[in-house]
C-alpha cells in the first residue's frame, strides 16, 4: 500500500469559516504524526475521515475507498475524539460493548473484544466503574479501548495522551508502536510533540486549514535549513558575550532579550555548539545556559508556519 490516506484540495466549511481549505497531503502506512496549533483543522479531517462529515469541495480516501458514503466500510477505521464527553451512567465496560454492538457485534463478540481492549490500555480493573468517576487520563483511555476494541485497519487519534498520568502514557506509545508492529496504520495528533517524535519520523504539518509540508522528520528539517536558529544563551555578562559572538560568520542576529539573557541567531548551529564551550574557557566568559527550540518539531512548524522568518 503506497499511501493510507490521500487528501486533494479538501475543503470543510462552517458557514463562512473555514475548517479545511484546499488540504492535500498524503499519509504513507504506519504511524503519521499530524501536527498543528488549535484551530489548524486536525479534528474537521479527523471527522471527515471518520465518516462524520461530507467535505464541501476536493476528494479524500482512506485504504484505497472514499471518506463518505461506504457503510459496512467504516469497520475498517477506528475513531478516538478529542473531546471527553461520555455516557456518564455506563461503566467502561458498557460503554465500550454498546458501542461495538451498535457496530454489529454478536453479545459474545462484544464482551470479548471489550475485555480485550480494556486490558490493552490498562483498565481491565475498573472495568465496572461509572464512566462520571473516571479521571481525564482513565477517560482519554477508555476512549482508545472504544477506538480499537473492533481491531480496525486504521486508527484516528484526536490528541489521545492528553490528561494521561506519565506511566500511562509510556503505556500507551507501548501500545501504538504494538498495534503498527501488528499491520494496523495510525494517524496521530498531539501537542505534546516529544511524544510525536517517540512515535514516528512521519509527520503532517497542518496550518489555517492546509498542508504546510509532509513526509520525513529529518527531510522536512532541511528544508529550514537556510533560516537562522535560535539559541537562547543566559550570562551575567550579555553584552560582553555579544561582543565576542558578533564576530562569528555564522551568527547574523544578536538579541538582548533580558537583564542575563542573549538571543543569536546562527545559520551554523551545529558549529556554533562545538565552538561555544572553547570560546567560554578562551575567554574567560560565564554562560549558565544554553537553551534552543530548534531541536523539536515545535521549531520546525513555526519556521515553516511563519514562512521561515
Amino acid at each position: 500500500m503506497s499511501a493510507v490516506v490521500e487528501a486533494e484540495r479538501l475543503t470543510k466549511r462552517y458557514g463562512e469559516v473555514l475548517g479545511l481549505n484546499g488540504f492535500t497531503a498524503t499519509f504513507a502506512p504506519g504511524i503519521t504524526g499530524l501536527v498543528g496549533p488549535n484551530g489548524a483543522g486536525k479534528s474537521t479531517l479527523f471527522r471527515l475521515l471518520a465518516g462524520q462529515l461530507k467535505a464541501d469541495a476536493g476528494s479524500l480516501s482512506l485504504l484505497g475507498r472514499p471518506a463518505w458514503g461506504e457503510g459496512e466500510f467504516r469497520r475498517h477505521v477506528g475513531y478516538c475524539p478529542e473531546p471527553a464527553a461520555l455516557f456518564e451512567w455506563m461503566t467502561g465496560q458498557e460503554f465500550v460493548s454498546t458501542l461495538l454492538r451498535v457496530d454489529g457485534f454478536t453479545r459474545a463478540e462484544a464482551r470479548e473484544r471489550t475485555g480485550l481492549a480494556l486490558e490493552a490500555v490498562g483498565l481491565l480493573e475498573a472495568r465496572h466503574r461509572r464512566l462520571r468517576a473516571y479521571s481525564k487520563g482513565m477517560r482519554q483511555r477508555v476512549k482508545l479501548a472504544q477506538s480499537i476494541a473492533h481491531d480496525p485497519e486504521l486508527i484516528l487519534l484526536d490528541e489521545p495522551l492528553n490528561g494521561v498520568d506519565p506511566v500511562g502514557r509510556v503505556t500507551l506509545i507501548s501500545l501504538l508502536q504494538r498495534l503498527q508492529a501488528s499491520g494496523h496504520h495510525i494517524i496521530v495528533s498531539s501537542h505534546v510533540l516529544y511524544e510525536i517524535e517517540r512515535l514516528t519520523d512521519q509527520i503532517v504539518m497542518i496550518s489555517n486549514g492546509r498542508a504546510i509540508a509532509q513526509g520525513d522528520l529529518h527531510r522536512i528539517r532541511d528544508l529550514i535549513d537556510a533560516h537562522p536558529h535560535v539559541i537562547d544563551l543566559e550570562t551575567p555578562d550579555p553584552r560582553g558575550l555579544a561582543r565576542y559572538l558578533g564576530s562569528r560568520a555564522d551568527v547574523v542576529s544578536i538579541e538582548f532579550v533580558g537583564p542575563q539573557r542573549l538571543r543569536v541567531r546562527s545559520t551554523a548551529p551545529e558549529q556554533f555548539y562545538q565552538a561555544l564551550p572553547e570560546l567560554v574557557v578562551r575567554e574567560g566568559l560565564q554562560v549558565r545556559g544554553v537553551r534552543s527550540a530548534d531541536d523539536n518539531l515545535d521549531a520546525v512548524f513555526r519556521y515553516l508556519s511563519e514562512g521561515g522568518r
